[in-house]
Formats: structure tokens, sequence, C-alpha cells
């Protein structure tokens, strides 16, 4: 799957294991690897991500300690990813607790990224790419609670990110996705948000179908500036 090549990608020789713990971490507390997944076994994981066992075995005892993970011994155990809530999700960033630069500059580079990796996924998506794109909006279109669409939400960047096939890119919009999760899904709960964000994907969409990428670059960035001056709305009324 996409999302796993991206969380599961290398990490280069100067690897520590707080490197491991943040890729790891990100991918959790977004959604991205599910409630009671099983992760890699820790030779998976080191082949996987290029580091040592050692190095491995101490990011996930950080994260079992961190409470995002937890352990099952015997012959069908390994290491799972906890059930965290929305509530916690959002106690790891909570909205009252970041300013409105702080919002307003994590919306600009959000959308700078987005819109390059957006660039180059026009030029080299095929078309099974297009259709998986096409497949998380349809996912997004059936969620019913808040925390679901956002979750569907960062899933259909992270697969447009991960088309750009740069690695670096798909990876820095991992990062950003922890921080970004927890402040959209507040903004899910508003009905009206909801159907301008499926509105404007419907138009990222078309654009990426049709090769154009003026329109994919300019629908991208309208989505994620509607999205923060929305945060900085409900931020300034808080």
């Amino acid at each position: 799957m996409i999302k796993h090549a991206v969380i599961f990608s290398k990490l280069g020789q100067a690897t520590r294991a707080e490197q491991v713990v943040a890729r790891l971490s990100n991918a959790i507390v977004t959604g991205l690897l599910e409630a009671n997944e099983c992760l890699p076994n820790e030779s998976e994981l080191a082949k996987l991500l290029g580091v040592s066992h050692i190095t491995v075995r101490e990011a996930l005892n950080t994260l079992r300690n961190q409470n995002l993970i937890y352990t099952i011994r015997g012959r069908n155990g390994g290491s799972f990813v906890s059930d965290i809530s929305q509530q916690q999700r959002q106690l790891r960033d909570p909205l009252t607790q970041l300013s409105s630069d702080y919002i307003a500059d994590l919306g600009e580079i959000y959308a700078a990224i987005m819109v390059r990796s957006i660039k180059l996924a026009v030029h080299r998506s095929t078309l099974k790419d297009i259709n998986k794109i096409k497949d998380c909006l349809n996912i997004l279109k059936q969620c019913t609670t808040a925390e679901l669409k956002a979750q569907a939400d960062i899933r259909l960047f992270l697969t447009i990110a991960a088309n750009s096939q740069s690695a670096r890119l798909s990876n820095t919009v991992l990062e950003l996705q922890s921080e970004w999760a927890p402040l959209i899904a507040i903004l899910y709960v508003n009905p009206k948000i909801y159907k301008n964000i499926v509105e404007m994907y419907d138009e990222t969409l078309t654009a990426l179908q049709d090769a154009d990428e003026n329109k994919a670059t300019q629908s991208v960035d309208q989505v994620i500036m509607y999205l923060t001056e929305r945060l900085l709305e409900i931020k300034n009324n808080v």
C-alpha cells in the first residue's frame, strides 16, 4: 500500500531512534496506521527503515511507553497500534495551545509542499495512481464522523504526495500531517466545511485526470488555505 511505502521507507545512515519514533508516532497519531494494526517485526522494520535492530527496539520501547503501541506475546503476537481517541490526538496538539501565527505558518508550509507534490504527481501519475486518489476521495465522501473524515483527508493528500515519486516530499507531508490532522478534525464537525472541501477535491481530481498542472496546483492551494482560514476563525473565537 502507498501509505506503508511512505511510512516504512528508509530513513538513512544517520538515523537515531528518535527519528524512528517520530516517523511511526506521526503515522499513528494521524491514523495512517490504524488501531490494532500489526507492525512489521523488528527485523523487517530494521530492514525497511535502514537502521539497526537495537535502534528499532529502542524506538518500539519508547512508543510502548507513550501508549502508542502495545505488545502481544506468543505465536500470533507482535507490536500493535493502540486505539488512539480523537481527544488524545487533540491533546498532542490542541488548537488552544497554538498561536495564530503558528497555524498560519503551518498552513503555508503544508500548502507549499503539497503544491510541489501535486505538480510532480500530474506528470508522474499513471491511470492506476489516479484511481487510487479517486478511491481516497470516495472514502472521504462516505465518512460519517469528523475523525474519519480527517483521516480520509490526510490519506488522500499522502497518496497525492506519494505519486510525486519523491520520498522526501512524501515524508515531509507525513510529518506535517501529525500536526494538521487533529486540527482539521475540528473543522470536519461542520457539515458546510465538509461539503465545500469535498467539492474542492472533486476539482483537484478532475485536474489530475486532465493532467492540468495549473488547475491542480491552484486547487490544492485553495483547499489548504480554506482550511487554514477556518482554523484561524475558530482560534480567534476561542
